[in-house]
């Protein structure tokens, strides 16, 4: 926890429901103990949707679908989602929770960094929520495919808390995820092409705009 628990109790408390589909993809996320976003996350994403209104979504790392499908109900009409996942199991329950958003949402099975180096930008908004010991090789691909003026959003940034610890207070077991996000926070706050804010937000998010052209020039 990064952020006070009575804080984050009080903040939760102060939700609506979602429609009964988001709902029930979410219960049953939580019962089968499949992470998904958290739900001051949900409310931030919802945000970003609503006030950048994009065209073409990225997402990598699909899970069950729930994120996909929430950013899908606070989307512009005509709007597309791609979305990549790698774990078999996972890919079938994504795809029936997919129903009757087949045409908006596009998932793609496979290793993300090998789909995003055959796809094609640029996207508008791109959300990051995979491997989190991956984000640094995905960022190249995330910076080239993003629209300069676009939004990189990455979920699970502070590794609820652990981030700032020396690498040697983190279990063994997490010290190559741990110093890999150490080094894409920093690639991130260091970008000639990215402005970056880390918020303390749900696990920690890092939100990033691609600098437009003459901006670049001008730095």
């Amino acid at each position: 926890m990064i952020v006070d628990e009575r804080m984050v109790t009080y903040i939760r408390s102060l939700e609506r429901p979602e429609n009964p589909v988001i709902e029930a993809i979410e219960q049953e996320a939580l019962e089968s103990f499949v992470p998904i976003i958290r739900k001051e996350t949900q409310s931030f994403l919802k945000v970003m949707m609503l006030m950048n209104r994009p065209a073409r979504v990225l997402e990598v790392g699909t899970a069950v679908g729930f994120s996909a499908i929430l950013m899908s109900e606070y989307l512009p009409e005509g709007s597309r989602i791609t979305t990549i996942e790698n774990y078999e199991k996972r890919i079938p329950i994504a795809r029936n929770k997919r129903a009757g958003k087949e045409e908006q949402i596009t998932l793609i099975e496979g290793d993300a960094l090998e789909v995003m180096k055959t796809l094609e930008g640029p996207y508008d908004f791109i959300f990051m929520d995979a491997a989190k010991g991956q984000y640094i090789h995905y960022m190249p691909e995330a910076v080239r495919l993003l629209a300069d003026g676009g939004i990189l959003m990455s979920d699970n940034v502070l590794q609820d808390g652990d981030i700032i610890e020396s690498r040697f207070a983190v279990e063994r077991r997490n010290r190559t995820i741990h110093s890999r996000m150490r080094d894409y926070l920093y690639e991130l706050k260091h970008s000639n092409v990215l402005e970056t804010s880390i918020i303390p937000l749900g696990d920690g998010v890092a939100l990033s705009i691609k600098k437009k052209k003459e901006e670049k020039e001008n730095r």
